[in-house]
């Protein structure tokens, strides 16, 4: 690795270390740690959840996409606005009202104390399966750059991001993920023009190819959910992003970080409409990619997995110092989601259980102690999960099947809880068949496999998981309370 990459990658990763590890010292109590304070402006917190929102699962997952398909994921991002508004309209006003670290807080008051432990655990799950993700994406750039074993580098930048995530809080968090929200921008800026510069014939021919190979397709439009067309993954991608804006704790603990309501609003339009263009950048990436080697096939490895043929690119046609820029913005867009999911989970763990069931008024610095190791525990755990990941065919369909399976309706509790007068028994009803359907979804192919009836396999896209499991839950739960209200 040239010695200007090299320093630049490196003065990157200790500059945000250090920088987030200087926030510890403004640490005197819990509330600083989750919610710090309530004193951060929106700006910083938009960036932090447009930051959040991105990853190296966008970063190099969403190129890879665009490569070895088309723009069919990219439909995903257009939900985004409408999830935002809906959040914005009403589940900021509520998270502000209530008052609470904790995002299912609100479930406990609607449906018992049953609800927010089962959102709570299903939340901790989802963010591991995400950590692990994110983790395994970081670390193929740097094994196609330095030759190093991913285990190894999945290991270091793991216990990194934990290092400022355990000391720094949520401040640490929030500002370290706005100047990595800036880093990341300007390196997908920075490859996109490079790959301008240098395929043959220019950006004309790019367009050509592209539109040939049908690169540009948003996929079928045919109404089946079967198959992955443009209205399984709006549909899917606006459950999604309603679960990520309005019950995802990531998200959540953020409205809380705001001064006022106002400018919880104003970060949230900020952090998801940043996201659309900056998709668009991503998307465009890959389908470049797929022009620049079908012109120059003899650049690319044969047999080289999409996944892999941007960190191919980084390494082997990016100039010198643009390599260290690429590589750092690779490190920023996947430890700015890492230490948000660290901290939140920590704060998860804090308000959700040990404050309910272990000590219930822990001092400060009990509950500091607690946060702290809490956001070790996590790290290290998300470590193991990413090396799980090692050798998955795509890493972006891995982690949208595990986000679907983990998140097991909790966003058609919260709809539940908001828009019927259902009470804990139809709750508990709508939920457990909703599990039984998810279950049913998520395992029908693996027992179609073991032996059972391929007529009772599941029909529909592994994506739709989330779309029928919420539906399950909140159809359930407000038909029987209907029912109950009649008698």
């Amino acid at each position: 690795m040239p010695i200007l990459d090299l320093s630049i990658f490196l003065v990157y990763m200790l500059a945000i270390v250090g920088f987030g590890v200087s926030f510890s010292f403004r640490k005197r109590s819990a509330s600083d740690f989750t919610t710090g304070g309530g004193r951060l402006p929106s700006w910083a917190i938009g960036m932090s959840i447009f930051a959040t929102f991105v990853s190296s699962i966008s970063f190099l997952a969403l190129p890879g996409n665009a490569y070895g398909g088309n723009w069919n994921g990219f439909v995903f991002s257009l939900s985004i606005p409408l999830a935002a508004w809906i959040a914005v309209k009403f589940f900021v006003p509520l998270y502000r009202r209530l008052q609470s670290e904790s995002a299912y807080f609100y479930l406990e008051q609607r449906f018992g104390a049953w609800a927010r432990i089962y959102a709570s655990l299903c939340y901790l799950l989802t963010q591991l399966a995400r950590m692990g993700a994110i983790m395994y994406l970081l670390a193929l750039p740097m094994n196609a750059l330095l030759g190093w074993s991913i285990p190894m580098i999945i290991v270091i930048t793991g216990i990194s991001v934990v290092v400022y995530s355990m000391f720094g809080g949520i401040e640490a968090v929030v500002w370290t993920d706005a100047v990595q929200g800036i880093i990341l921008i300007g390196g997908a800026l920075a490859c996109l023009g490079v790959i301008f510069l240098n395929i043959p014939g220019g950006p004309s021919e790019l367009i050509r190819i592209a539109q040939e190979s049908d690169k540009f397709s948003l996929g079928s439009f045919n109404l089946d959910f079967t198959t992955s067309t443009f209205w399984m993954i709006l549909v899917y991608g606006l459950f999604i992003n309603l679960q990520n804006f309005g019950i995802d704790q990531s998200y959540v603990q953020r409205y809380l970080t705001a001064r006022t309501e106002q400018e919880a609003k104003k970060s949230t339009w900020l952090g998801s409409l940043l996201y659309l263009p900056v998709s668009f950048v991503f998307f465009f990436i890959g389908t470049a990619l797929f022009a620049f080697y079908q012109a120059q096939p003899d650049l690319l490895p044969e047999g080289i997995a999409p996944d892999k043929v941007f960190p191919h690119f980084i390494v082997h046609q990016l100039p010198v110092g643009v390599t260290g820029l690429l590589i750092a913005s690779i490190f920023a867009a996947g430890m700015s989601t890492v230490s948000t999911s660290i901290n939140s989970s920590a704060t998860v763990i804090l308000s959700d259980h040990f404050k309910k069931y272990i000590h219930p008024n822990p001092s400060e610095k009990l509950s500091l102690r607690v946060l702290r190791l809490t956001s070790l525990g996590m790290g290290l755990a998300s470590i193991l999960v990413g090396l799980a990941f090692n050798g998955v065919t795509s890493a972006l369909d891995a982690w949208w099947a595990l986000s679907s399976i983990f998140s097991g309706g909790i966003l058609g509790l919260f709809l539940l809880g908001l828009l019927s007068k259902a009470q804990k028994p139809q709750a508990v009803l709508g939920v457990i068949l909703g599990v039984l359907v998810i279950a049913w979804m998520s395992l029908s192919s693996i027992l179609v496999k073991n032996g059972m009836d391929a007529s009772l396999a599941n029909p529909l896209h592994t994506n739709m998981t989330i779309v029928i499991g919420t539906a399950v839950v909140f159809l359930v739960g407000f038909g029987f309370g209907s029912l109950v209200k009649g008698k």
